[in-house]
């Protein structure tokens, strides 16, 4: 109560109000005047307001007094007790605090009194204290345009004549570590704000050291909210305020933060660590700064000419500059999700627009500040085309793919979004026309036109949006229908767009990401969000290893990593939870490479003169995981010992290691739905002509198909099935006995031919597992349990082991498959010769694969097919 009194008290008594007081009720406090002397005890001419001033203080100061001295009579009586000197110690400091608080207001009332009107109304407040004074204990202001440098309870303030520069105490770091003389032999100080630097020199060490400690403890005070008790401690005491602290400061100078507030975590006058800038026409930066610039994630708001929308940026910064991954939301409703350099976009990036249903597009692809530069996709529903190739400065330029929703394609030769020189046309009928183009892509000048049925016509070719196709050459029907296949399967982009540089932006984001050694920085620019900081993650670099199901392991010494050997299944496995971890590096890069796939080969890609485009891919995609992964292992190794340390891990490591065993099991799966709809599209036709057979052979019971097959009778494992009782035929009247019914002649035979699907049933269930897997090697082992089924019921059936012949096994395969009943068996055996492991060519797998698809060209020709 008492510091509340005297507070309120040196307040009124710095603003003159006692003198205000006197001078508006002069004749009431002269008429008073001696009750007032009375009141203090004294006896003299001294002016009203002083006796004002006096009358209101002295009584506390004197109870205070009075206070203290009854105390040390008690102690003294008591002996030391241990309140009793509390309180003396309490009031003691109250003693203290009086005098100090009543010092400092005097000084800063005179301090007003001789100061110009103007710096008294920019400065002047109730409960600002004068600390110290220039004039009193002199310092030189480097540079010198200063010559005046006064200390407040709060600000720090710097004269230049009239002209005050403030700078709140909140904002300002005292260099202490500055100890040596300068040149003209003084002691110097310096003093760092946010958007200046300056230098304190005094002639005599003492006097620096009483600015630094004077200045730092005043600091510590307003960073506390609060004075000490009493308000100064010792000379010599060190409370130094910390370097990082959280700070609010409006930028006056010119610059990119002039006019902003910041608010937020600042060190040495700098910006570091979490803030917000805020700009008077509404733009708004929250995020991390680091030594005064954006560095790590941010959001910015960045309003429009019109102020009433903004664009969205939520990015990864470096050096005030938007740079590694963002998501960008536009004002005009436009998105940009991908990777930025010096505030542009560059890279790997996808630029979305979809305010409209009929204005509607998309491009996926590589862009070179700020513009579409590269290989990338673009895709717009107004026009509904697909346009897949090369781009330079925002155009189509070089090679590229237009794919339109009727089913045609173009494939052709691009000059600032023009097409050039000569081309390939597919329609939707699939005629081939390879030859000159319009600009718009219309057939015109010298071509050759290959028909669906294999007619050819070569000559001049004029075709307008108006009149049609005009034409002039010769007409060819000499065609064969190997040759009518061969153009219908025509490949695009096969060996015109090298795989290795078609998504380089997405692959360098991770070679650059390895190469900084995961840091965590480098890793948050590249994942592309803000990494929580976690101490268990950043101790043991748990994104790398990924997670283990039991979250209380995580913070463990051993992880998962270490738990791994060189082994087929422990590396599958490290794989399967690494693409299904949402924080490890390997998923951001498997969800992009599946963002750009889709963006290529689905909807309007689905095209199946793009599959040869689309499988290499997939092996490319699994060849670069495959290196980035050994690559993990490889910092894995320097990081730490265990099963995987050592010198001779890559020699260590065996042939079965390899990106078609260890990557693509975990990586098919979320690209098969559409890298299989390209296959399916592909044999379409075969696979058409492959179920009409199927269909006529499943009407077929087992003897007959057996027969049509001329599966050997010994073979047949007919003794295997059971007829229920409603298979059994009725039984015949016995002419010698009519009323005793005989068994109908030859019943075996009879019985046995109405039965289907009922031989080899284990190869048959087994072989339609084969469209449960998309991994390729699943599939051959499908293939390879399905041939032991066979032999195995083979065996069984003659009673001894026998190893089938050709002759004998493709028949058999023919009624296995038959009977299985697969949709699009060409599909998915054009699937697993394309991705399955190459050691795999050449032996039994190999061997059974060959086999499996004579049986599919078995059962597409015309004598199954019309077979009744």
């Amino acid at each position: 109560m008492y510091r509340e009194y005297i507070s309120a008290f040196t307040n009124f008594m710095v603003m003159k109000g006692f003198e205000k007081s006197a001078k508006q009720s002069s004749s009431y406090w002269k008429g008073n005047k001696k009750l007032l002397l009375q009141l203090i005890e004294e006896q003299s001419e001294t002016p009203v307001h002083m006796i004002l001033q006096r009358a209101f203080i002295e009584p506390f100061r004197n109870h205070v007094q009075e206070y203290s001295l009854l105390l040390s009579r008690l102690n003294e009586t008591l002996s030391m007790d241990a309140t009793l000197t509390d309180s003396i110690t309490a009031y003691g400091r109250l003693q203290t605090f009086i005098s100090q608080a009543l010092d400092e207001a005097s000084q800063t009332k005179t301090l007003w009194s001789s100061v110009s009107s103007k710096l008294v109304v920019a400065l002047c407040t109730p409960d600002r204290r004068l600390q110290e004074d220039s004039k009193n204990i002199p310092v030189t202001v480097t540079p010198g345009r200063y010559d005046r440098v006064l200390v407040f309870n709060d600000l720090l303030v710097f004269l230049q004549g009239n002209e005050p520069h403030i700078c709140d105490l909140q904002t300002v770091w005292v260099d202490t570590t500055v100890k040596q003389k300068s040149e003209l032999n003084n002691f110097v100080l310096r003093i760092v704000t946010p958007e200046e630097e300056l230098f304190l020199s005094t002639k005599e060490q003492p006097h620096q050291v009483l600015w630094c400690w004077k200045v730092n403890q005043l600091i510590q005070q307003r960073l506390e909210g609060t004075r000490d008790f009493p308000l100064w401690g010792k000379t010599g005491e060190s409370n130094d305020p910390p370097n990082s602290r959280l700070s609010k400061y409006t930028y006056r100078n010119e610059g990119r933060f002039k006019n902003a507030v910041y608010e937020g975590d600042m060190s040495w006058g700098k910006p570091h660590g979490k803030g917000t800038l805020k700009w008077p026409n509404g733009r708004n930066h929250v995020g991390d700064f680091k030594f005064g610039q954006e560095d790590g994630f941010g959001i910015c708001l960045i309003p429009d000419s019109s102020g009433d929308r903004y664009d969205c940026y939520k990015c990864h910064w470096r050096n005030g500059a938007i740079h590694g991954y963002g998501i960008c939301e536009y004002a005009d409703e436009s998105v940009y999700k991908g990777y930025f350099k010096d505030n542009m976009r560059h890279g790997f990036g996808i630029l979305e627009n979809q305010t409209s249903t009929t204005t509607s597009w998309k491009y996926t692809g590589t862009w070179d500040r700020d513009k579409r530069t590269g290989y990338g996709v673009w895709e717009s529903s107004d026009n509904s085309e697909r346009y897949i190739g090369m781009w330079q400065e925002n155009q189509r330029h070089g090679l590229g793919i237009v794919l339109l929703n009727t089913g045609s394609c173009y494939q052709g030769v691009f000059n600032a979004s023009k097409l050039v020189g000569s081309g390939i046309l597919i329609t939707e009928d699939n005629n081939l026309y390879e030859g000159e183009f319009t600009e718009a892509c219309l057939l015109s000048g010298k071509g050759k036109l290959t028909f669906a049925n294999g007619f050819t016509l070569e000559g001049t070719f004029n075709k307008t949006a108006h009149s049609g196709l005009q034409t002039h050459g010769v007409l060819s029907t000499g065609c064969s229908f190997q040759d009518e296949i061969l153009k219908k399967k025509f490949q695009f982009g096969a060996g015109s767009f090298p795989v290795e540089e078609r998504w380089q932006g997405i692959f360098e984001q991770f070679q650059k990401f390895l190469e900084s050694g995961c840091k965590r920085e480098a890793e948050e620019s590249f994942l592309g969000f803000h990494v929580k900081s976690s101490k268990k993650m950043q101790k043991s670099q748990e994104y790398l290893y990924c997670q283990r199901d039991n979250e209380k392991d995580l913070g463990q010494t051993e992880d998962i990593m270490k738990e791994l050997s060189l082994e087929l299944k422990s590396l599958q496995s490290y794989v399967e939870k690494a693409f299904n971890t949402s924080h490890h590096p390997l998923k951001k890069v498997i969800k992009l490479l599946l963002v750009v796939f889709q963006a290529t080969y689905s909807g309007l890609g689905a095209n199946f003169h793009l599959l040869s485009m689309a499988q290499e891919e997939i092996k490319y995609y699994a060849k670069k995981l495959w290196e980035f992964f050994r690559a993990l292992l490889a910092l894995k190794t320097e990081k730490s010992s265990g099963p995987l340390s050592g010198e001779n891990d890559e020699d260590e490591m065996s042939e079965d290691l390899n990106p078609y065993t260890v990557i693509l099991p975990a990586m098919l799966p979320r690209f098969h739905p559409d890298l299989f709809m390209l296959y399916m599209l592909y044999r379409q036709q075969e696979d058409a002509l492959y179920w009409q057979g199927i269909v006529r052979l499943g009407h077929l019971t087992d003897t007959k198909l057996l027969e049509f097959l001329d599966v050997q009778k010994q073979l047949w494992p007919l003794k295997d099935v059971k007829l229920t009782p409603t298979q059994a035929l009725p039984l015949t009247k016995n002419p010698a006995n009519p009323n005793k019914a005989q068994p109908t002649p030859y019943p075996r035979r009879k019985r046995y031919s109405i039965v289907r699907h009922k031989c080899f049933q284990s190869a048959t269930e087994c072989l339609q597992k084969i469209i449960s897997t998309v991994d390729p090697k699943e599939k051959l082992e499908i293939i390879l349990k399905t041939y032991q089924e066979i032999e195995k019921t083979v065996s069984r059936v003659v009673s001894k082991d026998y190893k089938l012949p050709m002759d004998d096994l493709l028949p058999l395969l023919i009624y296995v498959v038959s009977r299985a009943g697969i949709q699009h068996l060409g599909a998915e055996i054009h699937f697993i010769q394309d991705l399955m492991d190459p050691s795999n060519r050449g032996g039994i797998n190999d061997f059974l694969l060959t086999a499996l698809e004579s049986c599919y060209e078995h059962i597409q020709k015309d004598e199954v097919r019309l077979f009744k």
